[in-house]
């Protein structure tokens, strides 16, 4: 045993050589202590083949020899039958030993085999026993973890897929629609009827934008443009370009800045997007006489408060899902999920603080760069 390494140095852990429920004083910060074993050499699958193979050659050595020592005393006198039943049970003995210990062994084997093959065919709920020896039940696992993630991820493909052509499906719809009764002559080709084909057109370019930005992010190639950016400059202006439409709707909308922040890298372009988001839910979902609040309280903090209906509490864990939205909701369910994924490339982060019934608040944290 040596003093003055990490836990790798420490031979004859597993007997106790340090006291279990004390932390020695050089182990890394964070690790778990103890260790439940710690191994040397090779794997125990592999160790376990070598006596395996040890032992079968030594039965056959020693098989062998008994043979070869009955046959030379008995001499030309021939091979007495006495001896034929128990070398017999010997040899029996040996081969039912390597057909179990061959069969223990290609036995996983087979089962990851056809689990791969069905996996190969699109079944992803193709599973594996855990059994055998440590590594091969480690492989195991590994395998159903990666078959359930899989799984995970062929389900919601399926229900993205879905997601996108009900989206699509009724600007689409809108603009059809529109368009054949003009050229049918039901309606006149003027501003009045040639608006909805416009606000669908918008609705559209607004939905692909979303999914480009999605699928940037899932890639990890959502590039930025960090620049030195005043947020309390940036969250007054974009206030000021929802202040028509709250307006409209009866709300109070108020900019609350600290003065004399510094500016932070970030996106603004990005970030300007990250507000919109978060204002544009803020708006929709406080009725009449309500109000709504962006503030900006640290160099790189943004907190926008609403008074208004609140998220049900069985969908405030999956905000942050793509076509996540309530039963009423008339947005496209991605404003929050694409809000959290560029905050998250920025690395800080998106919370969403929400009670039913009497306001939401999403504060936006970028102190981590």
């Amino acid at each position: 045993m040596r003093a003055g390494g990490g836990p790798g140095r420490w031979r004859g852990w597993d007997s106790g050589a340090w006291p279990a429920n004390r932390r020695p004083s050089w182990w890394p910060e964070g690790e778990p202590f103890p260790y439940r074993r710690y191994r040397y050499g090779p794997p125990t699958f592999v160790r376990w083949i070598g006596c395996f193979i040890v032992l079968v050659l030594g039965v056959a050595f020693l098989t062998g020899g008994l043979a070869g020592a009955l046959f030379g005393r008995l001499g030309s006198g021939g091979f007495h039958p006495f001896f034929a039943f128990p070398l017999a049970l010997l040899i029996l003995l040996v081969a039912a030993a390597a057909f179990g210990g061959m069969r223990r062994l290609s036995q996983p084997m087979n089962n990851l085999i056809e689990a791969a093959r069905r996996i190969e065919a699109g079944d992803y709920s193709a599973q594996v026993p855990e059994w055998g020896s440590p590594d091969v039940r480690s492989v195991a696992r590994a395998f159903n973890s990666m078959a359930g993630r899989l799984k995970t991820i062929d389900e919601q493909r399926r229900s993205f897929m879905a997601d996108v052509t009900h989206e699509l499906r009724t600007p689409l719809s809108v603009i059809r629609g529109q368009a054949e009764a003009i050229n049918d002559g039901v309606y006149p080709p003027d501003a009045a009827h040639l608006a909805p084909i416009l606000d669908a057109t918008a609705t559209l370019d607004r939905l692909v934008e979303d999914l480009r930005t999605l699928v940037l992010t899932d890639a990890g190639n959502l590039v930025l443009h960090k620049e030195p950016t005043d947020l309390g400059a940036l969250v007054r202006d974009t206030v000021e370009s929802f202040r028509p439409q709250a307006d409209t709707k009866g709300l109070a909308l108020t900019a609350e800045v600290t003065e004399g922040l510094p500016a932070v890298e970030v996106d603004p372009a990005r970030i300007r997007q990250v507000i919109v988001n978060l204002l544009s839910n803020a708006i929709r979902h406080t009725p009449s006489g309500g109000s709504v609040t962006v503030a900006v309280t640290a160099p790189a903090t943004v907190t926008v408060t609403d008074t208004g209906e609140g998220i049900p509490p069985e969908l405030l864990p999956h905000v942050f899902d793509r076509f996540a939205k309530g039963a009423n909701s008339p947005g496209s369910g991605l404003g929050l999920a694409i809000a959290h994924d560029i905050v998250r490339a920025h690395g800080g982060r998106l919370e969403i603080v929400s009670t039913s019934g009497q306001g939401t608040s999403a504060r936006v944290s970028l102190d981590a760069l």
